[in-house]
């Protein structure tokens, strides 16, 4: 992958570095993650189990996680598919391998988020990047003020056309940056991206919004390869949007649903352009009504392997809840390759 002349940094190395290392054991403990600046409901006021605040930068408290502590991200919705943004710890039951774990951590309110947004270049999407483009700045719009987010666009290639920032300007210039062409490399762009949010410093929640118009047909990665590398431990929640024709609906559709759908995100095939900004500002609305819920395993993480997780939440006043999260997960790996330049 080339850098683009406008001084784009390159994910290429990023991504080699992640293929070389997804077999490694962690060594560090999870990065820092903040706490919101406006208050929680009152009963998350006070640190959770598991945490206890370490410093304070202006509002924002900054916590520090237990050592091998799992953090999931969940969304509740009713049997009408409507929000749940009312429950309490004691509503939720985590399993992992099947076996109830004891949660450490709860919290539900609104925290910055590290998004990555990861658009088809392809030539094929030539005529529907503006409506894309005005989607994704809408998200962006839509989110917590305090989110970073950066712009990844590919075809056969992938380039980073703006790193985390949270300015509108900055983040529609490299929407812009169009170059309607080639393959697509959808696996490719997305293992990369996912790698590039180890770097957001203190940011503990990580999401991707995928969006493309076709089938994959130029990655070295298999769908396979990319749903275990974005599986890694605490790895990102992954939303994507398929802009589909007929001739590419199967095969394509599976694709996004499983990477979605094992991340604990959702998979989106809008009938036409015009209901893309609505699904961006659904998205928007879904990360920032989530629950953060951790627990540290029975299992030592350093023994390795995947590991399923299942989330169940019951709770007065409802009869059937459905909770996504992501699906398991791969124990050890999440800073395989976190020294990647």
């Amino acid at each position: 992958m080339h850098p683009r002349n406008s001084g784009s940094s390159p994910l290429l190395l990023i991504a080699l570095v992640a293929v070389l290392g997804c077999c490694l054991v962690a060594q560090n403990p999870p990065q820092n993650a903040p706490a919101p600046s406006q208050p929680a409901a009152a009963q998350n006021q006070t640190p959770p189990v598991g945490q206890a605040p370490e410093t304070k930068e202006g509002d924002v408290y900054i916590f520090k996680k237990e050592v091998e502590e799992v953090v999931l991200h969940a969304t509740v919705v009713d049997e009408h598919n409507r929000l749940v943004t009312n429950l309490v710890r004691n509503d939720f039951t985590v399993f992992e391998n099947n076996k109830p774990q004891k949660i450490t951590l709860f919290r539900s309110e609104d925290i910055p988020v590290a998004i990555g947004i990861v658009i088809d270049n392809s030539g094929s999407m030539r005529e529907k990047r503006p409506a894309v483009n005005a989607a994704a700045i809408n998200l962006v719009k839509a989110s917590n003020p305090q989110d970073k987010v950066f712009i990844v666009n590919f075809n056969e290639e992938y380039f980073l056309d703006q790193d985390y920032t949270s300015s509108i300007p900055k983040l529609k210039d490299a929407l812009e940056r169009i170059e309607a062409r080639g393959g697509t490399a959808l696996y490719d762009a997305t293992v990369a991206s996912a790698d590039h949010l180890k770097k957001s410093g203190e940011l503990e929640k990580k999401v991707l919004l995928v969006v493309t118009d076709g089938e994959d047909n130029a990655s070295r990665e298999s769908l396979e390869q990319a749903v275990r590398r974005l599986q890694v431990e605490n790895g990102p929640t992954v939303y994507t949007i398929g802009l589909l024709q007929e001739e590419h609906s199967k095969r394509a559709k599976r694709a996004l649903r499983e990477m979605a759908e094992e991340t604990g995100g959702e998979a989106f095939f809008p009938k036409d352009l015009t209901e893309v900004n609505a699904i961006t500002s659904q998205i928007a609305h879904d990360i920032r009504n989530q629950y953060t819920i951790g627990y540290k395993p029975d299992t030592p993480q350093s023994a390795g392997g995947y590991r399923t997780v299942k989330v169940d939440a019951q709770a007065k006043g409802y009869k059937k809840l459905q909770v996504r999260t992501r699906s398991g997960y791969y124990a050890g790996q999440q800073r395989a390759s976190s020294t990647a330049p």
